[in-house]
């Protein structure tokens, strides 16, 4: 059975959208964080997604390919099996995508079961909200990067009361921290 993995990068303060059009350098990567964050996604079996980050993604990741500094992400995120969660797009799906049926959480249980490796979670709105409170998350992941930002929506607004238990910290030159928690959630 394979592990749900929720990840996002935010500021010290919880946000996780820049305030204005992508900002220069927000996200602060130095060679050991982005090697990092290149690992998680290079050892994912597939990318869970709802359909606000499946469309900028699409948008976005194709067009990145020949960008340097970026071509082994934009491999990996391009070659990737993506599964899309939306209750108003219709298949088939461009990327590489599949649209998964019914309600969403039997369909990410069922995905669960025949992944044997890490499904990723990218971002923290709805989708990652109803798996977290589903007791379907193995793992959430936090790249904090050191901003503040005064505005700007923060991550998990809207969840429920979760207990996190810390299971690693890195600590990059960069300031960058890495963060990994397993939810503390009755057992399924």
């Amino acid at each position: 059975m394979g592990r749900l993995v929720i990840t996002s990068s935010i500021t010290v303060n919880g946000a996780f959208e820049a305030p204005v059009p992508e900002p220069d350098g927000w996200l602060v990567l130095d060679p050991d964080s982005q090697q990092a964050a290149l690992d998680l996604w290079q050892a994912a079996d597939a990318m869970l997604v709802g359909r606000r980050t499946y469309e900028g993604l699409a948008a976005v990741w194709p067009r990145m390919a020949d960008l340097p500094g970026y071509e082994a992400f934009a491999h990996r995120m391009n070659s990737m099996p993506k599964f899309v969660a939306s209750r108003t797009l219709t298949g088939p799906l461009t990327w590489n995508a599949t649209l998964l049926e019914g309600d969403v959480t039997a369909s990410v249980s069922a995905l669960k079961a025949r992944t044997p490796g890490d499904l990723v979670v990218t971002g923290t709105g709805e989708l990652a909200r109803s798996l977290l409170a589903a007791g379907l998350v193995d793992e959430v992941r936090f790249s904090l990067s050191p901003y503040l930002w005064g505005t700007g929506p923060r991550v998990w607004d809207g969840i429920a009361d979760v207990r996190l238990q810390l299971i690693a910290a890195t600590t990059f030159s960069s300031g960058v921290v890495q963060l990994r928690y397993r939810p503390d959630v009755p057992e399924r």
